[in-house]
């Protein structure tokens, strides 16, 4: 019986039949991996720098797996204190968009764009379009001394209202999407999902904080004002910044506060801890809570976008409970 002269040939056509198909689905945009909480990038091919922690959430919440984003400013650290170094230039260098919050929170930018010299780089400014709080006139130290970290006019804490947040994640959204057409579907999607549970997030603490409208607390720094209009709280604050230690004009005109008002609680930060702030409270009676205002986190906090939905939620727990509920 004769062999089949093609015989040999049919396996090798099968399974180059088959390296076809492969590559195809490949060129198609198949699924790439998600990435584990905290780490450092994402597996698409944008390439996305961002600021510091809410804005690395909320980027990360959109990017899904259709960019790289990479933290400007390490966990640990914040826009206040951020000292940039040679390797943050190289970085921007290579990036195609950079991502910040606005409102002259990250002051430190502009010098480190220009060294970048990248003339491609699309910046994407969150605050676009975000209704604002003007910081008073008299920031309230009254000591005479030019302290030299106040914010500027604008109070640049927007991202502690959840509602303003959801306009950030659709301006990031935007940006992206302009950047990078080509995921456009997954910008959307990702940012839709993320700004659903935003609103979520904001009508469950209308509900908890809802019995204490009107009610008055003082923050360490002026982070507070977005949160506390959104909910109809008052707040005061004792110094513009976290680097200032309050002087005794801050001290006396907190307490003067207390005085005149029903202030139930003093706001402390995780980052901070400031013992004359601390000692204070207890001088006054008054209680003393945690309030994150996410202005920096750990390497994990800021690799998982729920981290926000997570403080938040704490932030609003702990005041609940200072305020007596």
């Amino acid at each position: 019986m004769v062999a089949d002269p093609g015989s040999w040939l049919r396996p090798l056509l099968s399974r180059a039949a088959l390296l076809t198909v492969a590559a195809s689905l490949v060129a198609c945009g198949a699924p790439r991996p998600l990435p584990g909480p905290g780490a450092d990038t994402q597996a698409g091919d944008l390439k996305v720098v961002t600021t510091f922690l809410p804005i690395t959430l909320f980027t990360r919440a959109v990017a899904g797996d259709c960019a790289t984003v990479t933290a400007l400013i390490p966990p640990g650290s914040g826009p206040h204190d951020f000292q940039a170094k040679p390797g943050d230039v190289a970085t921007l260098r290579e990036a195609q968009v950079l991502v910040k919050n606005g409102l002259g929170l990250e002051g430190f930018l502009d010098k480190l764009v220009a060294s970048a010299e990248n003339a491609s780089l699309v910046v994407v400014d969150s605050s676009q379009g975000v209704a604002t709080i003007d910081t008073p006139e008299d920031h309230g130290h009254g000591d005479g001394h030019d302290h030299g970290h106040a914010h500027g006019p604008v109070n640049p804490h927007i991202w502690l209202d959840p509602l303003r947040a959801v306009q950030q994640v659709e301006t990031i959204r935007d940006g992206l999407v302009e950047a990078d057409p080509g995921c456009a579907e997954g910008y959307r999607r990702n940012a839709a999902a993320y700004t659903a549970q935003l609103r979520q997030l904001n009508g469950e603490i209308a509900e908890q904080l809802g019995p204490f409208r009107g009610q008055s607390f003082v923050a360490f720094h002026d982070f507070a004002p977005y949160f506390a209009e959104r909910f109809g709280l008052d707040a005061e604050f004792v110094v513009d910044v976290p680097e200032i230690n309050p002087s005794p004009a801050d001290l006396i005109r907190v307490s003067e506060i207390v005085k005149r008002s029903e202030l139930k609680a003093l706001l402390s930060e995780p980052q901070e801890g400031n013992r004359s702030f601390n000692t204070l409270a207890g001088d006054l009676g008054v209680a003393i809570v945690v309030f994150d205002p996410l202005e920096t986190g750990s390497e994990q906090a800021s690799g998982d976008p729920s981290t926000y939905l997570q403080v938040m939620r704490s932030n609003a727990a702990n005041l609940r409970q200072a305020f007596g509920g």
